[in-house]
């Protein structure tokens, strides 16, 4: 009854169509998902994607975002995890504390954020060194002897 020629119920998934928050919506309440995600209106709450979110120039996030990429057009206040690229546009707002693997900053971006950069495939370690001592001091002679 409600099939098209594919066979496939209208209502069923088409494949991997991006998730929507448009323009003039304000939703409370946490979101997951396997696709990716686009916000044009409001949410207060968080987004939890294995895709990526882009939030786009009319939109406001206050919350948390965990997903593998993200662009920023609009006003983002809260955590964000980004596993690769966080992308901020020029007219894009940032506020809160960042997790990032790469960060990405277009001139004319607010960027007010803590920031942590680090891949999370590969954690960033901080190896010890040892302090050497420049060639002629006393102690490096000595040790040369």
């Amino acid at each position: 009854m409600f099939e098209n020629k594919g066979g496939k119920f209208m209502g069923e998934s088409q494949g991997n169509q991006p998730n929507r928050i448009e323009k003039n919506t304000s939703i409370t309440g946490n979101i997951v998902s396997e696709n990716d995600f686009r916000i044009d209106g409001k949410l207060e709450g968080d987004i939890k994607t294995s895709g990526k979110v882009v939030i786009g120039q009319n939109g406001r996030i206050n919350g948390k975002i965990e997903c593998v990429s993200a662009d920023v057009e609009g006003y983002f206040t809260g955590e964000i995890a980004v596993s690769e690229t966080l992308s901020l546009k020029e007219t894009a707002t940032i506020e809160g504390t960042v997790h990032a693997g790469k960060l990405h900053i277009v001139p004319g971006a607010k960027f007010n954020a803590k920031c942590q950069m680090s891949s999370r495939s590969a954690p960033m370690t901080v190896e010890k060194t040892t302090e050497t001592k420049p060639a002629g001091t006393e102690e490096n002679k000595q040790n040369i002897a």
